[in-house]
C-alpha cells in the first residue's frame, strides 16, 4: 500500500543543455557501419531533442540515463542499454554522473524487427565487443567480425519493461509530469484531476484512450522508473521502499518482482566491469 511522502529522490537541481555534435570519426558509414563513442557526462546534462540517420545503442558503465522518444520515457540503468532506431527524434537526460558509451549503427546493417525503441540487457560479451570496437587502430577485418557479433548480441538482447508511456492531451500530460515529480504521493486521481482542471471521469477515460492503462497502472510504472536510479546507487532496499511510498520492503519487492520477474537485488547484480576504456 502506498503512503504519502514529499521527499525528493533523484535529479540534480540544475540542468545544462547540450546540443549533440557527433565527431566525424564517430559517424557510421556503409564502409564502417558501427562506430563507438565513449565519454563521461555529468549529472544534469540534457542532450536536446535530435534525430540522426543511423540507429544507436546507448548504455552506461555507471550512472543512469533518461531517454524520451516516440511518446514514452525510458530509464536506463547500468548494464542495460536503449536501442533507438534510425530517424527517431529523441532526447537524453543524464540523471547521475555517467560514463556514456554509444554504438552508432549505419542504417544499412540495422537488423530486421528492431523498429521501435526498447531497453535491453547488455551482456558481458556485448560490453567487451563495444570496448574493442572503440579501438580505432583495429584492422578492417576485425572491425567487420566484431560488428557482426555486436549486431547478433543486440538482436538477442532481452527487452525490459522500463518505458513510461506519455500522453499528448495537455491536461493528462501535465498530470503525468506532476506524478513523475512525486510518484510516491498517495493523492487520489480525483486530486490530480482537480489540479489540471478536468473531471475524474475525463482523466480516467484519457488514461485508457491515450495510454491503454489505468491511472494506478501508469503510476506503478512511474514508481519503478524512480526506483531505478535509487537502486543503482546501492541504497538500502528498505530506504528505497520508504522513499517511494511503500510501508514495507517486502511490498515494494513484490511489486518489483511482478514487473521484472526478479527481485531488485537480482536485477542490479552486475558482472565486474573494467570498462571506462
Amino acid at each position: 500500500m502506498l503512503i504519502s511522502t514529499s521527499q525528493q529522490t533523484e535529479g540534480p537541481a540544475t540542468e545544462e543543455v547540450e546540443h549533440l555534435d557527433i565527431p566525424a570519426e564517430s559517424s557510421p558509414t556503409p564502409a564502417h557501419p558501427i562506430r563507438v563513442r565513449s565519454r563521461p557526462v555529468p549529472a544534469g546534462v540534457r542532450i536536446a531533442r535530435h534525430t540522426h540517420a543511423w540507429a544507436q545503442v546507448a548504455c552506461t558503465t555507471r550512472g543512469v540515463l533518461r531517454i524520451a522518444a516516440e511518446g514514452s520515457t525510458w530509464m536506463v540503468p547500468p548494464s542495460r542499454a536503449i536501442w533507438v532506431p534510425p530517424n527517431v527524434t529523441h532526447e537524453v537526460v543524464i540523471v547521475e554522473d555517467a560514463f556514456l558509451r554509444t554504438l552508432y549503427i549505419d542504417e544499412s546493417v540495422v537488423p530486421e524487427g528492431l523498429d521501435a525503441c526498447r531497453v535491453v540487457e547488455v551482456s558481458p560479451l556485448l560490453r567487451e565487443v563495444a570496448v574493442a570496437l572503440n579501438d580505432t587502430s583495429i584492422s578492417r577485418e576485425r572491425e567487420r567480425l566484431l560488428g557482426t557479433l555486436a549486431l547478433d548480441e543486440i538482436t538477442r538482447s532481452r527487452p525490459l519493461p522500463l518505458s513510461i508511456p506519455m500522453p499528448t492531451d495537455k491536461r493528462l500530460l501535465a498530470l503525468c509530469e506532476a506524478v513523475l515529480e512525486d510518484p510516491a504521493s498517495a493523492d487520489s486521481l480525483e486530486h490530480w484531476a482537480t489540479l489540471v482542471g478536468a473531471s475524474t471521469r475525463t482523466i480516467a477515460r484519457l488514461f485508457r484512450r491515450e495510454l491503454g492503462v489505468s491511472f494506478s497502472q501508469w503510476r506503478q510504472q512511474a514508481v519503478l522508473a524512480r526506483a531505478i536510479p535509487l537502486l543503482s546507487q546501492g541504497r538500502p532496499l528498505a530506504q528505497v521502499a520508504l522513499l517511494l511510498g511503500y510501508q514495507s520492503q517486502s511490498a515494494f519487492s513484490a511489486m518489483f518482482r511482478r514487473a521484472f520477474g526478479e527481485s531488485p537485488r537480482a536485477f542490479f547484480v552486475r558482472d565486474s566491469e573494467p570498462h571506462e576504456r
